[in-house]
Parts: structure tokens; sequence; C-alpha cells
């Protein structure tokens, strides 16, 4: 075990210590606040003034009250914290890899899972953090800006489903983190990422009696943003995400035990 403690607080320590960290919970804030503007300026178009592509976002976003506000939280759980976790992933795989440090790492006397571990231990409070910190920013963006709706019960069921949405699409970053490692860099996970949103959509539009059976498109049939007219997951579609996730992860340890890392 303190071999484990060891490698984690050095993950810890590489991660409270980049840019990466900092930038991302930047972003994550910006995207928050900018979430809550659009609602003001749905709510108050003069805001905009005669700014036609702001008052055409605005526009799309319909009724500026919260069950509307919080339904597009969700929608952005989807999309922005699954490229979110995607890219943490990668770099935190990644970074191994393109610093020349993954042979130093394998010649410490540890276990290799030990590291694949606490690496997935970092991936996941890191994207659920900024997850949090994404939801936190938009509430109190939203009651800067004065929705309509406000409600407390409101806003505790639509966290719950938030969060739960937000945990189960964090889970499929083991994929991620198995071809980052299979490719040892940055570019070929960066387009499987887009390529899982790209294939979620195409699934949704052409091959919809297979929708319960794709992992990247279950997070949003529980969330219920995929429309009342999609199925509900079920026991085996939540079977197919965890295997999905458990697959990746042994994929990921399996690699660092027994590839040439040379």
């Amino acid at each position: 075990m303190k071999g484990f403690y060891a490698v984690l607080s050095t993950e810890i320590l590489k991660s409270s210590k980049s840019k990466m960290l900092w930038i991302s919970m930047l972003l994550f804030i910006f995207m928050g606040l900018m979430i809550g503007l659009l609602m003001l300026i749905s709510k108050h178009p003069e805001i905009a003034g005669k700014s036609v592509v702001i008052n055409t976002k605005a526009s799309l976003i319909g009724k500026a009250d919260w069950p509307t506000y919080l339904n597009l939280l969700i929608q952005m759980v989807l999309t922005i914290g699954s490229i979110g976790s995607g890219i943490v992933t990668i770099w935190v795989f990644g970074r191994e890899y393109t610093d020349r440090v993954i042979k130093d790492l394998l010649a410490l006397p540890v276990s290799r899972k030990v590291f694949v571990l606490s690496k997935f231990i970092i991936i996941v409070v890191w994207s659920i953090l900024l997850l949090l910190l994404l939801f936190l920013t938009a509430l109190i963006a939203g009651l800067l800006a004065d929705l309509d709706s406000w409600s407390p019960a409101l806003i505790k069921n639509y966290f719950i489903l938030y969060i739960v949405s937000a945990f189960l699409t964090v889970l499929l970053c083991s994929p991620v983190a198995l071809i980052t490692c299979l490719s040892r860099g940055y570019l070929l996970p960066v387009a499987f990422v887009f390529l899982t949103l790209i294939m979620t959509q195409f699934v949704y539009a052409a091959i919809p009696s297979i929708i319960t059976y794709f992992p990247w498109a279950i997070p949003a049939l529980f969330s219920g943003v995929a429309g009342s007219d999609m199925p509900h997951p079920g026991i085996i579609s939540y079977s197919v995400l965890i295997i999905t996730s458990v697959a990746g992860y042994i994929g990921t340890a399996a690699w660092w035990r027994y590839a040439d890392q040379r």
C-alpha cells in the first residue's frame, strides 16, 4: 500500500502543479458564465443590441426559465463533459510518452497496475471536479440572471440527474486511455473522442434500434435529453456501459504490464 500512496501522491502533485488543471478549470468556469449570459440575453434581448449572432444563439434556447436552463446544462455534461474527461485522460496518460518518462516510471520498484489505478483515480476526480465547477458557476450565473420558475426541489432533482449523467460519462474515459497508450501520443485519442460523439449522433439518427446497446449514448438516454420517444436504458444497457469501461481499464493495465515500452 505504501507504493500505491506514493504513486497517487506523485500523480496528485503532478496534476496540481500543471497548467492543464488550472486552464481546464478556467474554461469550465467560462462556459458556465456563457450559458448564464445566453439565458440573460434570451430573457432581455435588448442587451445584445444589434448583434445578429448573439441574438440568434440566444433565441435557440427558448424559454428563459430554470427547467430550460438546467436541461441545457444536462446536454452540456453529455458533450462538453465527454470531451473534457477525454482530454484529461489523454493528458494524464499521454504526457508520460511525450515527456519520454515512461521508461523511468516502469523502472521503479512499484507494480505497473498501481500506476494505472492512480492515474484513473486522478482522471475521475479531476473530471467530476470540472463538471461540478461548471454546475456551480452556471447556478450562480442563473441566479444573477434572475430566471423564472426557481425551486429548491427542482435544483436538487436536476443536480442528482446531472451528477449521475456526469459519472456515467466519465466512466467511458477508460477506452480513451487505452487508445492513448496504444498510440503513445495525443492525436489518435483526440480523434477517438470526437469520433464517439459523431457516432453517437449517427446511431441516434440512423440506427435507433441499437441505441440502448451503444455505450456512449446511454448517459443521454438516462438523462432523458435524447427525447421522450427514445427508450430508457435497462440492465443490459448499463451492463454494456460498465463492460466497456472495465474492458478499457483492463486493456490499459495489460498494456502497461505486457507491452514493449521501448
